[in-house]
């Protein structure tokens, strides 16, 4: 009896001491709830005031009329305003408009921001931006409308429905000129490759690297102890300066920014140019790829507003063997992340590298060079409009998948050969005055007779230090030659004159450094303008009829046999048609 008297305490003194726990447990939660309800009025700038009523001597709380509820969007621009802030580190003035750099990321294509111009008589003007992406691993870029009449191009940044504020009166940010400032770097083994707008050299040829140094500022520029290294250029072209990298930083990486110094023909040097080109700790040491073969074909490209054909381009790319991808993308607006985030959940392996600069398709080709050494045997450059064709495969009946990389592997151990040259086929409209819907391979079947110009596939490590190129092809170093394939073997169609509803965006964007944009009258006798255009985007009458004289289906032929759903005749690239 005495057991089941003590048994029974037992239970009743277990339950007290779990309601105990458990209401212990519920006033924690509610403490937690309001501590966090506290912290989000104090780091939202708009926070509630304590006074101190002297007749009662209770405090009393009074908070903002907003239900917090129904402030969603304040809730998500307060936190995002401070974590993390908006600190814009460089601005870039272009000619049609404002580059900021922002020193941490924010999110993709954030549409929440607004550009905040200071007047001449302390006004502010708040703009939305143009767009925002993300930079390298730790910053972002924000593109704002130039500065109106009478405002500042020293830009500020913040979140929309935030109060603008006022310039503080410190020392005034500097706008950097596109035409005279270092924009990129990338490490190269024991070197450092530099990017710059300014030094107004030839367009093919290689400089006297003597005429130029490196300099090197570790540190934050805003504070006065940045430690300043100096270093030789060993290589010059273009827009190119290789210098050595100093060996402190070799030894200890650290994030620095580097620019460029050029020294007269009397030995005089100038002032360091004006740079936004910086290199992370992290990635200051070049990172081996250890343990892991190189793939034998990659493909690199800079584009603008192609996201409705990467994909007809990658999957047949890939079908011949490519196996890696580096694009470039040049302001796109367009669904191009959308796209390529796709593609890579389908199994390619994309990479999209942004590069704000304008007109400088020569230095974005160097620079995938560099990128792509340690990945790639192999690397073609080539447009998204331009696809690869093997004409004697076709005839003879043999198959045509992983063509090309198998023709690039031939030549791996030939030390001799550091290009494969392929001529291009320019196709015209060939009839049609919409979008064709089966993609260009399929749609643009009519070309002019003979070929224009030729496309390249390198081995970067036999190109020159100074990166020279062309666009179409890349100075190799001396002793090693290139190999020009014939049409019979090899071929680029290149669909350059599609529809004009297509083919008019030329007009508005021609990304070669060297190229004269079609809207100014110089070099309208030029190769890269279409025959007959003046300098206005206008369709001519017979467009669709124009640059047709052959009729070629073989490219059309191949992709239909290979492609094409054999139940609803679909290409796999047809995904509207099939939702």
């Amino acid at each position: 009896m005495m057991d089941y008297e003590n048994g029974k305490k037992r239970k009743v003194r277990n339950r007290h001491q779990l309601k105990t726990q458990l209401l212990s447990l519920r006033y924690l939660i509610i403490c937690l709830c309001c501590f966090f309800v506290l912290l989000f009025f104090l780091s939202s700038g708009k926070v509630f005031t304590l006074s101190v009523r002297s007749d009662s001597l209770r405090p009393s709380l009074r908070v903002p009329a907003l239900s917090v509820l129904s402030s969603m969007d304040s809730i998500h621009r307060s936190f995002h305003g401070r974590f993390p802030p908006l600190r814009v580190e460089d601005r870039v003035q272009f000619p049609d408009h404002l580059l900021l750099i922002l020193s941490t990321r924010i999110g993709k294509g954030e549409k929440n921001l607004v550009c905040v111009y200071h007047g001449v008589k302390e006004e502010t003007l708040a703009l939305p931006a143009i767009s925002t992406d993300e930079f390298d691993e730790v910053r972002s870029i924000v593109r704002c409308p130039n500065a109106p009449l009478n405002y500042s191009s020293s830009v500020d940044l913040q979140f929309h429905g935030d109060s603008a504020k006022k310039k503080q009166k410190q020392k005034q940010s500097k706008v950097h000129n596109w035409e005279k400032v270092g924009y990129e770097a990338v490490i190269d083994g024991d070197t450092v490759v530099v990017f710059v707008k300014g030094l107004n050299r030839r367009p093919h040829k290689e400089s006297d690297p003597s005429y130029y140094k490196c300099q090197f500022e570790i540190g934050n520029s805003d504070e006065r102890n940045v430690e300043v290294l100096v270093s030789k250029a060993v290589a010059a072209a273009q827009e190119v300066v290789r210098c050595v990298l100093p060996e402190s930083l070799k030894l200890n990486p650290d994030t620095f920014r580097v620019s460029v110094i050029h020294i007269d023909p009397r030995g005089r040097s100038t002032p360091a140019l004006p740079s936004v080109a910086r290199i992370n700790g992290s990635d200051s040491i070049e990172k081996k790829k250890s343990g892991m073969n190189k793939h034998e074909l990659c493909v690199c490209t800079m584009l603008w507003n192609q996201a409705p054909f990467l994909r007809e381009w990658i999957m047949y790319h890939s079908w011949l063997g490519v196996e890696s991808w580096f694009i470039y993308d040049n302001n796109s607006d367009d669904d191009i992340r959308e796209e390529i985030g796709s593609l890579n959940a389908e199994g390619y392996n994309v990479s999209r590298h942004v590069w704000p600069w304008i007109k400088t398709q020569e230095a974005g080709f160097s620079h995938c060079a560099v990128r792509a050494k340690e990945e790639c045997n192999w690397v073609g450059f080539f447009d998204v409009d331009e696809f690869y064709y093997f004409p004697t495969h076709r005839s003879r009946g043999s198959p045509s998948k992983n063509a090309l990389r198998s023709l690039v592997s031939n030549y791996t151990s030939w030390d001799m050969v550091g290009e494969i040259r392929t001529e291009c086929r320019s196709f015209g409209p060939s009839g049609l005055t919409s979008v064709p819907s089966q993609g260009v391979t399929v749609g643009y079947t009519c070309r002019q007779a003979n070929p224009e110009r030729h496309k390249s596939i390198i081995r970067p490590e036999l190109v020159t230090s100074s990166l020279l190129n062309e666009v179409h092809h890349f100075q190799l170093r001396e002793g090693i030659g290139h190999l020009s394939l014939v049409e019979s073997v090899a071929v680029v169609n290149h669909y350059k004159y599609q529809v004009w509803e297509t083919f008019k965006a030329k007009f508005y964007r021609r990304v070669a450094t060297y190229v004269v944009d079609w809207r100014e009258n110089q070099n309208q006798g030029s190769k890269d303008r279409a025959p007959g255009l003046g300098t206005e985007a206008i369709e001519p009458l017979d467009w669709k009829r124009r640059f047709c004289e052959v009729w070629d289906t073989g490219l059309k032929d191949l992709v239909l046999s290979n492609f094409a759903d054999r139940v609803t005749g679909y290409l796999p690239w047809q995904r509207q048609q099939q939702e």
